[in-house]
C-alpha cells in the first residue's frame, strides 16, 4: 500500500486537521493549493510554511470574509477647471476681432516709426522718391528737431595743419613748414586697442567750435569766437613744442591754420554726385604774444646772461 492509500488528503491540496492532541498539525514544507482558504470556515492556529495561496487568506475569518482584507478607498473627485481670463474667456468670434484689432494696431505703429525715422535719418534714396509723402505725415503734428543729438554722421575728411613764425636766438625770424596735425592724430590712434581721448577729440572738436562761432570771413561771432581762438593757439603751441618745431633759443611769434576738406565718395549704388576737389582754408596769423610771456621772458633773461659772459 503507498502513501496515497495511508492518508487520501495529501497531494490533494487539502490542508491537514488538527493532530490528536487537539494542537495544530505539524508544519508541512511545500503544500501547494488553489483556490481560497478560510471561505466559510474557522481556522485557528494553522501554522502553513511556504504554502503558495491564490485568493484571500484570512486567521479567524467568519461567514466567509477574511480580517485582514484591504478595500480600496474610492478615487478624489476631479479638481474644479480654472476660470478662463482675458481673451481667452471671449467667444471664438470676438477671439478673432481682438486679433485682427491687434495686427491693425501693429502695423500703424510700424509704419509711423519707419516714417518718423525717414524724416529725421540723412538724405537717402527712399527719402529723394517718397520725402512729400514723408513730410505729408509728420508735419505738423509728429515734426522732429535734434537738440541733443546731431543726426548726419560726417561725410568729409578734413585735415588740420599748422605752421609758426618763430624769432630764433640770433635776432632772425624763420617760418616753419606746415604741420599735419590730424595726421600726426591719425597715426597715434590706428592700431592702437585704447587710443588717447585727447588724440580722438581735441583737435576736431576744437576746429569744429571755431568754425561754428566764426562767419564766412573769419570774424569771430560773440564772446565763445574768440575763447574758440584762444584754444586753437594753444593747442598749435602745444603741438610745435612737441614737434621741436622751435628750435634752441627760439620763440613762437605768431601761427597760422589751414583746413584741407575733402568729400568722402559716396556708396555706387546711391547714385549721389559730390566733388572730389579738395577745398582748402587759411585762416590769418594769430599772435601768441599773450601765450608766449613767459618764453619770451627766459629769453630775454638767457640773452643777457650770455651777453654778461661775453
Amino acid at each position: 500500500m503507498d502513501a496515497y492509500d495511508k492518508d487520501p488528503a495529501a497531494g490533494q491540496g487539502q490542508v491537514p486537521g488538527p493532530g490528536p492532541d487537539g494542537g495544530a498539525a505539524p508544519e508541512e514544507t511545500g503544500a501547494t493549493g488553489t483556490g481560497t482558504t478560510g471561505t466559510g470556515a474557522n481556522v485557528t492556529g494553522a501554522n502553513v510554511t511556504g504554502a503558495n495561496v491564490t485568493g484571500t487568506t484570512g486567521t479567524g475569518a467568519t461567514d466567509g470574509a477574511a480580517v485582514g482584507e484591504t478595500v480600496a478607498a474610492p478615487p478624489a473627485p476631479a479638481p474644479a477647471p480654472e476660470p478662463r481670463t482675458g481673451v481667452a474667456a471671449l467667444s471664438p468670434r470676438y477671439q478673432i476681432g481682438a486679433v485682427v484689432a491687434l495686427a491693425v494696431v501693429a502695423v500703424a505703429v510700424c509704419a509711423h516709426l519707419g516714417l518718423v525715422f525717414l524724416h529725421v535719418a540723412p538724405s537717402n534714396t527712399l527719402t529723394k522718391q517718397h520725402g512729400a509723402a514723408v513730410d505729408e505725415w509728420v508735419f505738423p503734428e509728429f515734426e522732429q528737431n535734434w537738440k541733443l543729438f546731431a543726426p548726419n554722421p560726417l561725410q568729409q575728411n578734413v585735415s588740420v595743419q599748422v605752421r609758426a613764425e618763430v624769432s630764433t636766438a640770433d635776432g632772425g625770424i624763420r617760418t616753419t613748414g606746415w604741420y599735419d596735425l590730424s595726421a600726426e592724430d591719425g597715426r597715434a590712434i590706428a592700431g592702437n586697442p585704447l587710443p588717447s581721448h585727447t588724440r580722438q577729440n581735441e583737435l576736431r572738436r576744437a576746429w569744429d567750435f571755431f568754425v561754428a562761432t566764426h562767419d564766412s570771413e573769419d570774424r569771430p561771432v560773440g564772446l565763445r569766437g574768440s575763447l574758440s581762438e584762444t584754444y586753437l593757439r594753444r593747442i598749435a603751441l602745444l603741438r610745435l613744442d612737441r614737434n621741436d618745431a622751435v628750435g634752441p633759443g627760439g620763440v613762437v611769434e605768431r601761427v597760422q591754420y589751414r583746413s584741407r576738406t575733402t568729400n568722402v565718395a559716396p556708396p555706387s549704388w546711391s547714385g549721389e554726385k559730390v566733388s572730389g576737389r579738395p577745398t582748402v582754408r587759411e585762416l590769418p596769423w594769430w599772435s601768441v604774444a599773450a601765450e608766449t610771456g613767459g618764453a619770451r621772458t627766459e629769453a630775454a633773461g638767457a640773452a643777457g646772461r650770455e651777453g654778461g659772459a661775453a
